[in-house]
């Protein structure tokens, strides 16, 4: 039957084959990785002094939006093992194109994310070294990270379990510490015991109003980026009937835990007007505690944090690559495996420019500015990758029931949900309107599209994309004969 592989693949015994080495705990603490952003550790002071307390609606929204978009990802990287990642659901199921797209975009995404994480990486280092050049601790991370990745899909996973391990071992310190001081009824400087009634009893939890609740969501979008990394492993993960549902139905837990928690707790023992927006409010708690190494501690958990982000960058562009190159729309050197099965060439091709952040601390130390409006571009992306995943599911319902009526782990809300989901991205969109920054960032992502566009006119005539549209075309044809069947 057309639907048990995808249209663009070719047999499976001609293609060469990721290894299957990322086990339980690796697929895990990935999606945990992926959830946990260095914005969390950074930027909460920030969001929490635009949206007060709000800011705790605004993380559990996100994340529940969000949710049913990993479920969604997940019925649909199950219903096809040769799926590789979700990338291969959209060529399969929209059309070569949506594969182009979400491939290329998807690789710029984490391109531009891991670029502003090295940069982070080198301003942290200068913590300890303020001597020394930033652009050196870049250039390092880049080639350690590169042989992390060249090692073994294993060694990546390694990195990326302890690198999460980190962070969860520092949120859940300050929600413990932060609870003793509630329990306590510990004085801040300001004077305002710790309570949680520091929640509501300054102007309640909406305390700015619709506009201030609205430009919580500006920032905290942000935290969430890679929460779909998870899909990317699908190709290299052990029993991935197993693992990816455990990975995904973990996704509100986590939320609740290391976001929601973490917020509630930093809120009570400061009062929401005493948070700075320009300090790491995770710094402020421990120092409040009389930790003084916190400034310290806090540094390098960011510092892992930022690593931990290129590190996830590093992986996804390459898989992407090597995705890309089997259906014809990239080099076909980014397909060739090496001796420890990793897609070596396309992990040196996103190293490339992974080290345009080194060559952009070089010439100029304070380009930060220019990264603050890229990374609200990559935001941006990353909600066309998303929609792109539930638009899929949608065709996916429409097309296979079959698939779906014999699926283990079924989307909760199944179509209706997929509309809300798309109306919430449009709320996203228009949220970004709203400030200045985010705004020039939203004007500029079109041209990556248009370019995109160019490319794929050009190209999608050359013969093997040409049978891919064939391919497609028929297998459209034997999936709506087959949904019939299935229906009557």
């Amino acid at each position: 039957m057309s639907q048990l592989k995808p249209s663009t693949r070719s047999a499976p015994s001609a293609q060469p084959h990721l290894a299957r080495s990322l086990s339980n705990r690796h697929i895990q603490l990935i999606a945990i990785g992926g959830a946990i952003g260095t914005g969390l550790f950074m930027g909460s002071g920030k969001t929490i002094s635009l949206a007060g307390p709000s800011v705790i609606f605004v993380y559990m929204i996100i994340g529940f939006m969000l949710f049913f978009v990993m479920r969604a990802m997940g019925e649909l990287l199950l219903s096809n093992l040769e799926y590789k990642s979700f990338s291969d659901f959209a060529g399969d199921l929209l059309g070569p194109w949506a594969g182009f797209f979400t491939s290329w975009t998807y690789w710029l995404c984490w391109i531009v994310t891991a670029i502003a994480e090295l940069i982070a990486i080198a301003l942290y280092t200068s913590f300890w070294w303020p001597d020394l050049p930033l652009w050196i601790p870049a250039l390092v991370a880049v080639l350690v990270l590169l042989g992390f990745n060249l090692t073994s899909v294993k060694a990546f996973g390694e990195t990326e379990f302890w690198f999460a391990l980190i962070k969860i071992v520092a949120i859940v310190t300050l929600i413990v510490v932060g609870l003793v001081m509630v329990f306590t009824q510990f004085q801040s400087p300001g004077g305002s015991p710790a309570r949680f009634s520091n929640l509501w009893n300054d102007g309640g939890m909406f305390p700015t109003g619709p506009m201030g609740f609205i430009a919580g969501f500006q920032l905290s979008v942000f935290a969430f980026l890679g929460v779909e990394l998870v899909g990317t492993t699908a190709a290299e993960a052990q029993n991935p009937q197993k693992n990816l549902p455990k990975a995904i139905n973990s996704i509100p837990i986590r939320i609740m835990l290391f976001y929601v928690l973490a917020l509630i707790v930093i809120m009570a023992v400061t009062p929401w007007r005493e948070v700075t927006a320009d300090v790491s409010p995770f710094v402020a708690m421990f120092s409040l505690a009389g930790l003084g190494a916190a400034a310290a501690v806090i540094n390098f958990v960011v510092l892992t944090s930022a690593t931990s982000s290129a590190n996830s960058g590093l992986y996804s562009t390459s898989r992407m690559l090597f995705g890309l190159s089997a259906e014809g729309t990239a080099p076909g050197r980014f397909h060739r495996l090496s001796r420890h099965k990793v897609p070596a060439n396309a992990l040196l091709f996103s190293c490339m420019f992974l080290l345009v952040s080194a060559v952009l601390l070089y010439a100029n130390p304070s380009i930060l500015a220019v990264f603050t409006v890229v990374t609200t571009m990559s935001s941006v992306l990353f909600i066309f990758v998303w929609a792109i995943i539930v638009v899929s599911y949608i065709v996916y319902r429409k097309r296979r029931p079959a698939l779906h009526a014999a699926s283990k782990f079924k989307m909760p809300g199944g179509v209706f949900m997929c509309y809300f989901l798309l109306a919430f991205f449009v709320f996203l969109i228009w949220a970004l309107t709203q400030k200045t920054d985010t705004l020039q960032a939203l004007l500029v992502t079109p041209v990556w599209f248009i370019g995109l566009a160019t490319v794929w006119f050009i190209i999608r005539r050359r013969p093997e994309l040409a049978a891919h549209h064939e391919l497609h075309r028929a297998n459209v044809e034997a999936d709506r004969a087959s949904a019939l069947a299935f229906r009557r």
